[in-house]
């Protein structure tokens, strides 16, 4: 297996500098000035926020004052090395070197790492558990395929679906299960606030992304950093959705920032050609939907969408996966009930969105072979990157992957009664929309059992092409909801009432939003 490059961090930062510096060669002053005031406008706005953990660093607040001072100079070597040093402390920041002893250490120790890493309060309680996770998590997709891909080659760039934090462990685990070799992956930096999770995440392979930061330079530095793992043939894995769901829905569209980093890689892999790179290069685009009956952060995810200013705040940093007791109690009641967890990967993507069969060969709609170096070569036959032409494709590969999500979806019985009671409530308040159904009474959200059955079954027979994780006949598909939500949940999303069932409100709408986009 080839795990992610172990690069100190040294060599990644000069690296990273070496591309920025490429990239600013050719632009004129003004436009090196415009990249360091972009920097230096919203870090500074950003470290006035009360409580950001960065505010008074002196080497940050350092570099910013360097950069200020280039700008107002203009002179050209001062704003390339203030741009230099920039880039030289994200790469540090983002980089976690991938440790090899860690990595075997963790799987000699699973299954018993993943319920460690799951069920520990804190490092105190990192006691080998008896749990076998492969009861709990049930791994889908072309296995074999993948394995074989890899075993010529090919680099895998994983793209999943993103409904909690407990995600990339979760998948960490699946690509061990399965065979298939560790990934490097952008972790959220309030993910490293639980003390457990930060520990594995730091030596197996995860990559810190501080979606804090909102200027260009980071972005770019972000965006090498993912092109050059990818390109020395470390297999990746990132949410292209960008952030975790808030509404639960399966993502409609993805952010292609970091989607495009498998293309750049594959192009520059071409240019230098094979004497540079003797060993295959082909970059894979691998869809991953996850199905989880219940979310840890449902209630915190779902208040912030509600929210007004949760269109603002972009990240969450107080949620209960940052908290490790909270963590652990979910994941003793996920153990301890008939939950399972599945891990869908799809049929691997070529970075323009075409499938691939088991050679590894691009096939067209009618499953024709396709020469996919006719897609990035000029008339002389010659690779060459053009950012118009290839946002494009990142475009039309994006597409496919939001098509492979609704496709390997794995139906829960929450998802399907919530959705159920959703549209019953819905017909009762003919013209309400989501905000005034959600301020209804208890007593006006409640429903006839009967009715919510009725459209339950409607749903099942909708959707026959979906893999199900849930009883077949509509009265013990609510029953199963009502045992799940009634365990994990404070707030209930559905509840048995004298008169019916009573819908909970805003979790019910969370829930039932992951069926948006389905024809039932």
């Amino acid at each position: 297996m080839n795990p992610p490059p172990s690069i100190p961090h040294a060599r990644i930062a000069d690296l990273l500098a070496a591309r920025l510096q490429r990239r600013l060669t050719d632009q004129p002053e003004a436009r090196i000035a415009d990249l360091l005031s972009d920097t230096i406008y919203h870090e500074r706005r950003r470290l006035d926020q009360p409580g950001d953990p960065e505010d008074g660093e002196p080497l940050y607040e350092a570099l910013l004052d360097r950069a200020t001072r280039a700008v107002r100079s203009g002179y050209r070597p001062d704003l390339l090395q203030a741009a230099d040093a920039l880039c030289r402390h994200y790469a540090t920041e983002i980089h976690n070197p991938f440790s090899r002893r860690a990595y075997a250490v963790a799987t000699r120790a699973l299954p018993g790492a993943l319920t460690r890493l799951l069920s520990a309060a804190s490092g105190r309680d990192l006691v080998l558990g008896s749990f076998d996770p492969s009861s709990r998590i049930q791994i889908h997709g072309p296995l074999p395929m993948l394995r074989d891909l890899v075993a010529q080659g090919a680099t895998l760039v994983i793209a999943p679906t993103h409904v909690s934090n407990l995600d990339s462990p979760l998948i960490g685990y699946a690509l061990y299960a399965a065979g298939l070799p560790p990934a490097a992956y952008g972790a959220g930096l309030n993910l490293f606030t639980n003390p457990v999770m930060s520990f594995f995440m730091r030596r197996l392979g995860a990559y810190t992304v501080d979606r804090r930061k909102r200027n260009a330079l980071y972005k770019d530095t972000l965006k090498d950093y993912s092109t050059e793992t990818i390109k020395r043939g470390g297999h990746s894995l990132f949410f292209p959705g960008g952030t975790r769901s808030r509404a639960g829905r399966i993502e409609p569209q993805l952010k292609k920032g970091l989607l495009g980093t498998g293309l750049q890689a594959w192009i520059e892999n071409l240019q230098q050609g094979p004497a540079g790179n003797p060993a295959k290069k082909d970059v894979y685009i691998v869809p991953c939907t996850l199905s989880i009956a219940v979310v840890l952060e449902a209630e915190t995810l779902v208040a912030d969408a509600l929210a007004e200013e949760g269109k603002q705040r972009y990240i969450i940093l107080d949620d209960e996966s940052s908290r490790s007791r909270e963590v652990a109690g979910f994941s003793r009641r996920l153990m301890q009930l008939d939950c399972r967890v599945h891990v869908t990967f799809g049929q691997p993507l070529d970075p323009f969105g075409n499938p691939v069969d088991a050679s590894g060969d691009s096939l067209d709609p009618r499953g024709e072979p396709v020469d996919r170096r006719g897609y990035v070569c000029d008339r002389s036959g010659a690779p060459v990157i053009d950012p118009v032409r290839d946002q494009l494709y990142t475009a039309r590969l994006s597409e496919k992957l939001c098509a492979a999500y609704q496709d390997n979806l794995v139906l829960q019985s929450t998802h399907l009664a919530a959705r159920a009671a959703w549209d019953v409530l819905r017909r009762q308040h003919p013209g309400a929309d989501t905000f005034r159904l959600l301020r209804l009474y208890p007593w006006q959200r409640t429903v006839p059992r009967a009715d919510l059955e009725r459209r339950i079954a409607q749903i099942l027979g909708a959707l026959p092409h979906l893999r199900r994780d849930c009883p077949a006949e509509a009265p013990a598909v609510l029953d199963d909801a009502l045992r799940l939500f009634r365990s994990f949940h404070k707030t209930r999303a559905l509840d048995i009432v004298p008169e019916g069932v009573q819908i909970g409100g805003a979790l019910t709408w969370y829930y039932q939003n992951r069926l948006i986009g389905y024809p039932v």
